[in-house]
């Protein structure tokens, strides 16, 4: 019998550099056609849902299908303020950065519905383990943009005492847990504080968050593992913006299935859903919320969208992917695609859009020049005394002796 020669297989991203893009290998069904099983269904019940796709807005901006519901247009406006302010907010820092005035910065372009729509959803006290390009939860949330800024600085206010890397930010009181670079430890801590609210018998629920890429890690499958054996109250988002870093989503298994059906081999229910519709992140979030509050346990939940800027403010996306890759994507800008549903609506306009716009722009605006004036990024620093403070609870020796070395 003649041997046949093996051949490691190497994914590949559909279009590179100078090509022309193309998304066809992303299975995205009709608005409206996936279906919404019951809260109390068993996840045996529920195995075609990670190979559909949750989505409420169609091309014309209505609301369409069974996931969708009446809306308080309040509450829409709300959410269109608040990813509205967040793009706003990120391209002026993006531009602080070019000169010269931060060291570091990520915007979360094209990706803004899904932490303004959970953050509105979740309650007060829910707590969110995010990931880098959720900063639209606190803007939802009414966080002062100056004190975003201030931390991004590293300046003497600084929220954060200089503790952490720009926009790594860090506010209890507002349901947000401190950001790491290490990115697969969302999932694992979500889930352990999730499981410990329901062993102290309390009511608030955990939402962890990480990109595609992470789901390749060891992090991953150990949170589902322990989310599913002890029916943790907790939502697990995974952020498929098609790119983790360089990489494209297929080095973290995106040829083989979605990344939603991998709830499966846990015995999880898994969602996928259209991340660039705000009414269906909203919906499908109440939804897996309302079975972590009945103690029916975990959710993993993807969120199909795009990141359409480069990684970081140290990478350039037009080195890995076609330059006009963006205006492509087929599920289009969440921002526009929500204002075209208020308008069809008759709840918005263009002009009360561009209205609020120019309002906005300029809160941002007043917020930077007040962080400005007091320090850039070298130019002002938290107090060096400040390194010593919340290490311990009860300061020990160590610490002790070290201020005592600085004359502190």
């Amino acid at each position: 019998m003649s041997e046949i020669e093996l051949h490691l297989h190497i994914p590949v991203p559909s279009a590179r550099p100078g090509d022309a893009p193309c998304f066809d290998h992303i299975p995205i069904p009709a608005a409206g056609e996936t279906r919404r099983p019951d809260v109390s269904a068993t996840e045996a019940e529920m195995r075609d849902l990670p190979y559909g796709m949750v989505r409420i807005l169609d091309g014309e901006g209505s609301a369409v299908g069974p996931w969708a519901s009446a809306e308080d247009p309040d509450f829409l406006r709300q959410g269109l303020r608040a990813m509205t302010q967040t793009r706003i907010f990120e391209d002026r820092l993006f531009r602080a950065h070019r000169q010269g005035k931060t060291s570091f910065f990520m915007k979360s372009t094209g990706e803004e519905a899904i932490g303004v729509a959970q953050s509105m959803v979740l309650a007060a006290d829910d707590m969110c383990f995010p990931t880098y390009r959720v900063q639209g939860w606190l803007i939802a949330r009414g966080y002062p943009i100056v004190d975003m800024i201030n931390q991004i600085y590293s300046n003497a206010r600084d929220p954060l005492k200089g503790r952490q890397l720009p926009i790594l930010y860090s506010a209890r009181d507002y349901g947000f847990y401190s950001l790491s670079g290490n990115v697969g430890s969302r999932f694992g801590h979500a889930v352990g504080w999730a499981m410990a609210s329901a062993y102290k018998g309390d009511h608030r629920i955990a939402l962890g968050y990480i990109g595609d890429g992470t789901t390749a890690e060891g992090d991953f499958h150990e949170a589902l593992t322990f989310a599913a054996v002890y029916r943790a109250p907790v939502i697990l988002a995974i952020t498929n913006n098609q790119w983790a870093i360089s990489s494209f989503s297929g080095i973290a298994g995106a040829e083989q299935t979605t990344f939603a059906a991998k709830a499966i081999g846990y015995g999880l229910p898994g969602l996928r859903v259209d991340g660039n519709d705000f009414l269906a992140v909203a919906a499908a979030t109440r939804w897996a919320a309302e079975r972590a509050r009945a103690n029916l346990g975990a959710t993993l939940i993807e969120f199909v969208t795009y990141r359409a800027s480069g990684h970081s403010t140290s990478d350039d996306p037009t080195k890995y992917r076609p330059a006009d890759e963006a205006a492509h994507w087929p599920l289009g800008d969440p921002i526009v695609r929500l204002k075209t549903h208020l308008i069809a609506i008759g709840e918005w306009s263009e002009a009360r859009h561009s209205q609020m716009e120019a309002e906005l722009t300029e809160a941002v605006h007043a917020a930077q020049r007040e962080a400005d004036a007091v320090g850039t990024l070298g130019a002002s620093k938290p107090a060096v005394a400040e390194m010593f403070e919340g290490v311990f609870k009860h300061p020990d020796w160590r610490v002790i002796e070290q201020r005592r070395e600085m004359g502190l």
